[in-house]
């Protein structure tokens, strides 16, 4: 067969090929046998072999994993992944659905999805072929996991039509697959995996994508971050859409015509949820219009538009064996419960939390109780009440120490708080755990620094302060204990990368007292230097918007410890950047014609493309959203504009054509 003929022929197989497998996992209604689609797939294999040329990233053969890889790359979300808002019970929906009500001019309304519990991704399509697929991370950066969605059959490698988009999904392991995995794990020895959710987020984050095909993924698709060209203008719309060109949506979404239809749906899944192959903890409520969408807007952490109803929490009885302790990077000394295992909403659970000494005071909980437990939130497992009337008399007291469990330095409890505290600065637990914070995600996001890890280099004298990570020798790290050379190479490489994070990474990373990401951000956008900022005043500080009292007092003790300078100067000189790299949102010109505007892009233009656009327009002070309603103070409109200038000439939008955007652009 010459290479012409076999390009035929593999195009017809991976047409075949895509066809079964979509009519197999996604409609459940297979036309062919297991045997022929693994006779095609085998020919289709040994085409690709004998002529690599003709490799596709959207072929089939793709799905069974590809080498392994070194590390993950870093993803900037072009749209963030945010988090949703919580509502527990009836009232706090209602509450909801006025508010919404209030923020949109009348009556609304919603769709509601199931909540699968997995792990967010979104996956990215160009001209209807899968790109790229990534976690959700912190919202605004994930990590390239491209070669292990490939494996997840559901995920289509090409739409039915040309479409360039990014979805939101979420990730999940069946419960058929996750006890079948768990079984495996037990007859080789392994620990198995403590809930489907830990499966799923474990399997695709394997360096190993052949590990991750056979795991038996799947996935539901619920969202979307861009979509060009789209000329939709509904949720369920959009749902309706994505399903038909080949994307799998979880068919038990309902449309609602008001809060009554939503809480009755929210009901009946409390009763039904037991009866699905998947874990749900929840409904997502959104509202439907997409207009409203727009009017309705973000806070800083999620959608005024959407809701995520969790379920009550799942109770269980178990015995408190003992009380340990621990100290967190504050100092806070946190007691923990250690239970008899018990399995509470699908996890088994042996520790819970007790808070503080007031709530054990309190709640009368004493070593040896039996004690009821429940998940707050499906998520952290934590102690209810005692059962008293099964006291046998043999229970003791418990009462927290005078001293610090680490370090045995005196306990304190500041004015106005309940945790006691170790107030050493030397405590090895609060190095400890700073270390942790500082190498965690949303602070300097070190690849291979674990807790873990740094409980290693802490036991080996290796590091005590942040400085000493950017000092770590190479031959030091392959003493460690499941240390190789290429992880010790990579760990070393992630290290060097951390020192180009901007200003915030770092400032949060240190760990200042109420200084969370936010003000992180904040602080270091409106101060632009390290210097700056340890040079600014209680007044100076208390003068940027969002930033408190307290915090601004914290920041004000924290520059002026001698340990503090001394870390920062460290860091100096070991070429950490000190400067805010972002974009602020004061650098674009005052005649900016786009400043502080509203801005649609819709239609094609010869000069420019979409996202290209986009970044023009944000860089000189505007907002490019991408539906128009009576917010929007501009439309750009390329040709073929559709509905969306319609829209924009009954509302009275202004619109400009291309040439006149590029007027203003070189202006």
């Amino acid at each position: 067969m010459n290479q012409t003929e076999a390009k035929k022929k593999v195009e017809t197989l991976r047409e075949e090929l895509n066809r079964y497998n979509y009519e197999y996992h996604v409609k459940d209604n297979p036309s062919v046998s297991d045997y022929e689609y693994d006779k095609k797939m085998n020919e289709l294999i040994e085409l690709e072999n004998e002529f690599p040329e003709l490799m596709t990233a959207d072929s089939p053969s793709q799905r069974v994993g590809g080498p392994p890889l070194d590390a993950f790359v870093k993803v900037q979300h072009n749209v963030p992944m945010l988090s949703l808002g919580n509502a527990f019970n009836e009232e706090e929906l209602r509450d909801f659905d006025r508010r919404v009500r209030e923020g949109s001019d009348g009556e609304v309304s919603y769709v509601c999805e199931l909540k699968i519990d997995g792990l967010a991704v979104s996956l990215t399509y160009e001209d209807g072929v899968f790109v790229r697929g990534a976690t959700r991370g912190d919202g605004t950066t994930g990590e390239d996991i491209t070669k292990n969605l490939r494996t997840i059959r559901t995920i289509p490698l090409k739409l039915s039509e040309p479409s360039t988009l990014e979805v939101r999904g979420e990730a999940f392991m069946p419960k058929r697959s996750f006890l079948a995995l768990n079984e495996e794990k037990e007859a080789n020895g392994e620990e198995p995996f403590a809930n489907p959710r830990n499966a799923a987020a474990g399997s695709l984050r394997q360096l190993d994508p052949k590990i991750a095909a056979k795991r038996n993924l799947d996935i539901f698709l619920y969202g979307v971050g861009e979509w060009q060209d789209s000329e939709l203008t509904s949720h369920s719309e959009r749902l309706e859409k994505m399903k038909a060109i080949g994307l799998k949506t979880n068919p038990e979404w309902k449309k609602c015509e008001n809060i009554d239809e939503v809480i009755e749906y929210v009901n009946g899944w409390v009763e039904r949820r037991p009866d699905l192959d998947y874990e749900i903890d929840g409904i997502v409520i959104k509202v439907d219009d997409l207009d409203r969408q727009e009017d309705l807007g973000f806070t800083a952490k999620s959608p005024r538009w959407a809701v995520a109803y969790k379920f009550p929490a799942e109770e269980a009885i178990t015995k408190l064996i003992d009380i340990e302790l621990s100290v967190g990077r504050t100092g806070a000394v946190t007691p923990t419960a250690i239970l008899e295992p018990v399995k509470v909403a699908g996890t088994t659970v042996q520790r819970a939390s007790l808070h503080n000494e007031d709530l054990i005071r309190e709640k009368d909980i004493r070593i040896g109780d039996t004690v009821v437990i429940k998940k707050a939130g499906d998520i952290i497992p934590e102690v209810v009440r005692v059962v008293e009337d099964q006291r046998t008399g043999d229970e003791e007291p418990y009462y927290m120490p005078d001293t610090c469990p680490e370090c045995g330095s005196e306990l304190v409890r500041l004015e106005e708080e309940v945790a006691l505290r170790c107030v050493n600065p030397d405590c090895p637990a609060q190095l400890r755990e700073a270390l942790i914070h500082f190498v965690s995600r949303n602070a300097m996001n070190i690849d291979g620094l674990g807790e873990k890890v740094i409980a290693q280099l802490f036991q080996e004298n290796l590091v005590h302060t942040m400085a000493d990570l950017y000092k770590l020798d190479r031959e030091e790290l392959l003493k460690l204990e499941r240390m190789g050379e290429k992880s010790a190479d990579n760990l070393l490489k992630a290290i060097e990368a951390s020192k180009e994070n901007s200003l915030e990474k770092l400032l949060f990373g240190l760990g200042i007292r109420f200084v969370g990401s936010k003000a992180a951000r904040t602080l270091a956008e409106h101060f632009e230097t390290m210097e700056n900022l340890q040079e600014a005043s209680y007044e100076q500080l208390t003068d940027v918007n969002e930033i408190g009292d307290k915090m601004a007092d914290s920041v004000v003790r924290y520059f002026e410890e001698p340990k503090v300078v001394e870390l920062i100067s460290s860091l100096r000189e070991l070429g950490l950047n000190m400067e805010y790299k972002g974009r602020k949102k004061s650098d674009a010109p005052e005649d900016s014609p786009f400043a502080g505007k509203t801005i649609v892009i819709t239609g094609k233009m010869e000069t420019y493309g979409r996202s290209e656009a986009k970044q023009l327009i944000e860089e000189l002070g505007g907002k490019v959203t991408g539906s128009v309603s009576k917010k929007t103070d501009l439309l750009i409109a390329g040709e073929d504009a559709g509905s969306k200038y319609d829209k924009a000439e009954k509302l009275g939008v202004e619109i400009w054509d291309e040439d006149r955007f590029k007027q203003a652009l070189n202006a």
